[in-house]
């Protein structure tokens, strides 16, 4: 066992799991909670002076490759010891591997991003299942996106099944929560509505170039984007599909999308 690692005490033990269960406690403390063995490696390396601290349990202490420790041991931050079960009652996962790191929310200036002479991103409007909004995010870090806005009513992006599916992106990509399209049409940002097939809709695959700060708006995992959003829209699109299925899951329809704007020329 390292000399670096103290006895996980109640104090801090409290603050993982209200940072785990609740939102405002996010928000107040400035932080949240990223879990996992192969996830907390990559914070390690790429985003260590992010973390606030790193909590470990007796059984991945034994299990810890020498790399794994290596990088661990020369990491400034502090870090916590306790048993299988302690962690357990702490953990958020079914199956927990035993290491979790509390970081500092990333802060991402919206105006700096939006000045950008070329944007592209994601606008999700009422989504409220977390692996999809894991997935967005993940999808548009990989995609080389300029960045994610979430609307107010949208599940918060470090609820810990978001950052979980993000898997790290939600450190290395801008997410802004809490967006609204006038906003982004006030900044110069050309709206993309992500619609479900109907006349006023033209095929993605027609669209053969985008403007220089585009946004793609994808909405409810039912209910799709409210018919304000569509009108402030500049275009409605729909990804064609065969007969018989009506649409896709939000987060494949976004994927789908970025992966097409992103090929896309940019119109003069």
């Amino acid at each position: 066992m390292s000399a670096l690692l103290r006895p996980l005490t109640r104090a801090h033990g409290s603050l993982v799991r209200h940072l785990l269960q609740d939102k405002k406690s996010r928000l107040s403390e400035g932080a949240f909670v990223i879990e996992g063995a192969h996830a907390c490696r990559d914070l390690i390396l790429s985003f260590s002076q992010q973390i606030i601290s790193l909590t470990v349990s007796s059984r991945y202490l034994e299990q810890e490759d020498d790399e794994s420790r290596a990088a661990r041991n020369a990491l400034r931050a502090t870090q916590y010891s306790c048993s299988d079960e302690t962690f357990e009652k702490l953990s958020d996962v079914d199956v927990p591997q035993g290491i979790l790191a509390v970081v500092h929310l990333p802060k991402w200036n919206e105006r700096d991003v939006l000045a950008q002479q070329r944007v592209l991103g994601i606008y999700g409007e009422r989504l409220q299942d977390p692996t999809n909004v894991g997935t967005i995010v993940r999808t548009a870090a990989g995609l080389g996106l300029s960045g994610v806005w979430l609307s107010s009513d949208s599940v918060d992006c470090f609820h810990p099944k978001v950052v979980r599916g993000t898997a790290g992106a939600v450190l290395a990509l801008p997410v802004f929560q809490g967006a609204e399209l006038s906003f982004l049409n006030a900044s110069g940002c050309v709206l993309y509505a992500a619609v479900v097939s109907s006349p006023k809709a033209c095929d993605l695959r027609s669209i053969t170039a985008r403007a220089p700060r585009s946004i793609i708006a994808v909405g409810n995992e039912s209910q799709g984007l409210l018919p304000a959003s569509i009108a402030a829209s500049s275009h409605t699109y729909s990804i064609p599909l065969v007969r018989g299925i009506d649409s896709l899951n939000v987060a494949v329809a976004a994927a789908i999308s970025s992966y097409h704007f992103s090929g896309l020329p940019v119109a003069r």
